[in-house]
């Protein structure tokens, strides 16, 4: 058996956006993994947020890519260690993005310790520790993401907002809602998973990847067979090979189930 490459998005892709996890995407999650396959997951969350869906999933070896791509963790057992990380100085994004929406907050990415934030965000929406600081002393030090985010605006406001600010220089994707993650420039979850595949030594033929929102429109492209969620937008319908169920009908399981 040639071993493959499999990626997968977390938040709904195999999460529901409750956080929920069906049975039978667990299930099939293992099963691929048991079979031999890597199983990586490359997920939008920082290494923090995605560390206890890892565990639940039952992954105890391998990579983990975090952070849209921008930190990559190898895992060992319960545990992981950071072993890649693309940082960028934020200032500048810092200075367009003040005063740019009425009730934004933006946070600071400190991997594997917490995030830096200028007011607290809605409930649940951070994982980890958090520090509460002046807007202008937040990118002091180099960050691998900085998220801006407004309680009161929708995700179609934050797509609008980004056209009319002319962000530059750094690579960044809008959420489902008034949620905007920006990374340093060139970095994508297809860039970490490229390094991860070439490192496992897994044939570019032999990599599949599953997600569900623009985030993922790199990691679609770059896998061999990408897989959009049922409920993806159709621009990342339109990148991706195939389609599969949505999450509610547990998509992501139909496809690994395929595997083994």
């Amino acid at each position: 058996m040639r071993k493959k490459l499999v990626a997968l998005d977390i938040d709904g892709t195999l999460l529901h956006y409750d956080g929920r996890l069906d049975d039978a995407v667990r299930d099939a999650v293992r099963a691929v993994a048991d079979a031999g396959h890597h199983v990586v997951i490359a997920t939008g969350r920082s290494i923090l947020g995605a560390a206890p869906v890892i565990e639940l999933l039952s992954l105890t070896d391998g990579f983990a890519v975090t952070s849209n791509g921008a930190v990559t963790a190898r895992l060992h057992g319960t545990a992981w260690e950071i072993v890649d990380k693309v940082t960028f100085d934020a200032t500048p994004v810092l200075a367009v993005l003040k005063d740019s929406w009425p009730d934004a907050v933006v946070g600071v990415e400190e991997p594997g310790v917490g995030t830096k934030v200028s007011a607290p965000f809605p409930e649940d929406e951070i994982v980890g520790p958090t520090k509460l600081m002046a807007w202008d002393e937040l990118g002091a030090e180099p960050t691998t993401r900085l998220t801006f985010r407004s309680p009161s605006g929708t995700a179609e406001d934050f797509v609008e907002l980004v056209d009319r600010l002319g962000l530059h220089g750094v690579n960044y994707a809008v959420g489902y809602t008034a949620w905007l993650d920006i990374n340093p420039e060139g970095v994508s979850k297809a860039s970490a998973l490229e390094q991860v595949r070439r490192e496992l030594q897994v044939e570019p033929a032999d990599t599949l990847a599953i997600g569900d929102h623009t985030n993922d429109l790199e990691m679609l492209h770059w896998a061999a067979r990408g897989v959009a969620m049922g409920q993806a937008p159709d621009e990342v319908k339109s990148v991706a090979d195939e389609v599969t169920l949505s999450i509610d009908e547990a998509g992501a399981a139909v496809i690994l189930r395929q595997l083994v």
